[in-house]
C-alpha cells in the first residue's frame, strides 16, 4: 500500500476533522491551487499569443485568429468529460501529477512554433488543441478537493481552489506581455523576433509565452507527486460514477454552470481580441488581464458568501447582475464602427466578470449540497450504517457531477469567441451574440428559481 494513500477519511466527524483532517485537507488544497493556476495559464495562453502573431509576420485573418482562441476551449471541454472520472480511478495525487506534467507539451510546443513565421497554420491549430490539457485539469482538480472537505466547508474549499486557480487566466494575460519583451532565458530561449509598428522596429521574444511556464510546471508536478494524498474512500470505477447521467440535477446544474463558468472562461478567452476589434486605438493587453482577475477574486468571495446565504439565492442574483452588465456592454459599444465609450465598455465587462465569478462559486456550492441532501433523504430512518453510506455515495456522485458540469460549461471557451466571430462576420458587430447570451441567462434564472431558490422548492440549497 502506498504511503500516500489514506484509508480512513471522515471529514464530517468533528473530532477527526479537527485532529487530523483539516491540516491534511489544507496541504492538498494548497498544492492543488498553483497546479490549477498553471493549467488555466496554459489553457488561455492563446488569448494573448493571437494578438501578437500579426505583429511578427504571421498573416492570419480575424476568423483564423478567433479559431486559435476558441480551439483550446473545445478540446479542454472535451477532455474535462474524461478527466471528471479520473480521480476515483487513479487517485487524486497521481492524477494531479500526471495532468500537470502534461502541460509541458503545449508550453514547449508553442515556444518552438512561434519562432518561425513559416510554421503552418495546421501546426498552430494542433498546438491550440493541445492547450486543452490545461482546461481538462479543472474537472479532476475540483473533484479531488471536494473529497477532502466536509459539507460546511465545501464552498470555501472549492471557491479557493477554483478562484485562485482561475487567476491563471489573469496571470497569463498579465505576465506574457511582460516576458515577451526581453530574453528571459538568454541564448537558451532562442533569438528575438522583429515587431514593426508605425515604422518603428522592436524586438519580441514571443516564444517566452510558452517557455516561461516550463520550470513552474515541472516544480508543481513534483510537489503534487510527493506532497498530496490519495483517498481510499474516493475510489470508484467509471460504472459506479456513471450513475450521475441518470440524475436530473446533474443536467440542470450543467445548464446553470454553463451560464456562470462558461461565461467566465469564454469572455476571458475573447476579451483581448474583442477590445482590439471594437476599439482599435486601445492596446488590449493593457486591460485584458483585469477581467479574469476580477472574476477569479469574485469566485473566492462567492464561495464564502454562498456558505452563509445558500448557493441558489446567490446564483439567482448573479445571473441578474450578468444580464444588467451585458446590457451595459451593448450600450457602450461602437455602432457601425462609430461612437462608443471604452471606459463604459470596460467597466461593464468588469461587472460582468464579477457576476460570473460569484456565480461560479455559488453553483459549485449547490452541487455537493444537492447530492448529499438527496442521499440523506433516501437513507432517512434506515439506521446509522445507511446514513454513513449515504455520505460516501453522495461525495462520490457530487465529485463526479462537479467534474462533469465543469466539462459541459467549458465549451463556453469555444462558443463565446466563435459566437463573436460569427456575429461579426454576418452582421458586422458582436451585438447579436450578446443578445443570445442574455436569453440564455434568462433561462438560467427560471431554472434556479423554480428548482432551487423559491419557497417550497423541491431541492432548496
Amino acid at each position: 500500500m502506498s504511503r500516500y494513500m489514506i484509508n480512513t477519511w471522515e471529514p464530517e466527524t468533528p473530532s477527526f476533522w479537527q485532529s487530523t483532517g483539516k491540516a491534511t485537507a489544507a496541504r492538498n488544497l494548497w498544492i492543488s491551487i498553483p497546479a490549477l493556476l498553471l493549467a488555466f495559464a496554459v489553457w488561455m495562453v492563446w488569448s494573448v499569443v493571437v494578438v501578437n502573431l500579426p505583429n511578427i509576420g504571421f498573416t492570419y485573418s480575424n476568423n483564423q485568429l478567433f479559431w486559435l482562441t476558441a480551439l483550446p476551449g473545445l478540446s479542454g471541454a472535451t477532455l474535462r468529460i474524461f478527466y471528471s472520472f479520473m480521480v476515483p480511478i487513479f487517485g487524486g495525487r497521481r492524477w494531479t501529477a500526471i495532468s500537470t506534467g502534461s502541460l509541458l507539451i503545449p508550453a514547449i510546443g508553442i515556444g518552438l512554433a512561434v519562432q518561425d513565421v513559416n510554421t503552418g497554420y495546421p501546426t498552430m491549430l494542433i498546438l491550440a488543441l493541445l492547450c486543452g490539457f490545461g482546461g481538462g485539469n479543472f474537472a479532476s482538480s475540483m473533484a479531488n478537493i471536494s473529497f477532502f472537505y466536509p459539507k460546511a466547508s465545501k464552498g470555501f474549499a472549492l471557491g479557493m481552489n477554483a478562484g485562485l486557480g482561475n487567476l491563471g487566466v489573469s496571470v497569463v494575460q498579465f505576465v506574457v506581455p511582460l516576458v515577451i519583451t526581453f530574453a528571459v532565458f538568454g541564448a537558451w530561449g532562442g533569438d528575438s523576433l522583429t515587431w514593426v509598428k508605425n515604422g518603428v522596429s522592436k524586438e519580441m521574444w514571443l516564444q517566452n509565452a510558452g517557455f516561461i511556464w516550463v520550470p513552474f510546471i515541472a516544480l508543481s508536478t513534483l510537489l503534487a507527486w510527493f506532497g498530496m494524498n490519495d483517498l481510499a474512500s474516493a475510489k470508484a470505477s467509471f460504472s459506479e460514477q456513471a450513475v450521475i447521467f441518470k440524475r436530473k440535477h446533474n443536467w440542470l446544474m450543467c445548464w446553470l454552470y454553463t451560464g456562470t463558468f462558461g461565461s467566465f472562461i469564454g469572455y476571458s478567452a475573447a476579451f483581448p481580441l474583442l477590445i482590439k476589434i471594437q476599439f482599435p486605438d486601445v492596446n488590449p493587453l493593457d486591460y485584458a488581464f483585469l477581467g479574469p482577475l476580477v472574476g477569479a477574486l469574485a469566485r473566492v468571495a462567492g464561495g464564502m458568501i454562498s456558505d452563509k446565504l445558500g448557493g441558489a439565492r446567490v446564483t439567482l442574483w448573479s445571473f441578474l447582475l450578468m444580464i444588467g452588465a451585458v446590457l451595459g456592454v451593448l450600450y457602450f459599444m461602437p455602432q457601425a464602427g462609430v461612437g462608443g465609450s471604452f471606459n463604459g465598455f470596460f467597466w461593464m465587462f468588469m461587472l460582468l466578470f464579477a457576476g460570473t465569478g460569484i456565480g461560479n462559486a455559488s453553483t459549485f456550492r449547490m452541487i455537493p449540497v444537492i447530492f448529499l441532501t438527496e442521499h440523506q433523504r433516501a437513507a432517512a430512518g434506515k439506521g446509522k450504517a445507511a446514513q454513513e453510506q449515504a455520505i460516501v455515495d453522495a461525495n462520490k456522485e457530487g465529485a463526479a457531477v462537479l467534474g462533469f458540469t465543469s466539462a459541459v460549461a467549458a465549451y463556453g471557451a469555444f462558443f463565446i469567441p466563435k459566437s463573436y466571430g460569427t456575429s461579426i462576420a454576418l452582421t458586422g458587430s458582436p451585438d447579436a451574440a450578446l443578445w443570445c447570451f442574455i436569453g440564455f441567462y434568462v433561462s438560467c434564472i427560471a431554472i434556479t428559481w423554480w428548482c432551487y431558490a423559491r419557497k417550497n422548492a423541491p431541492m432548496p440549497c
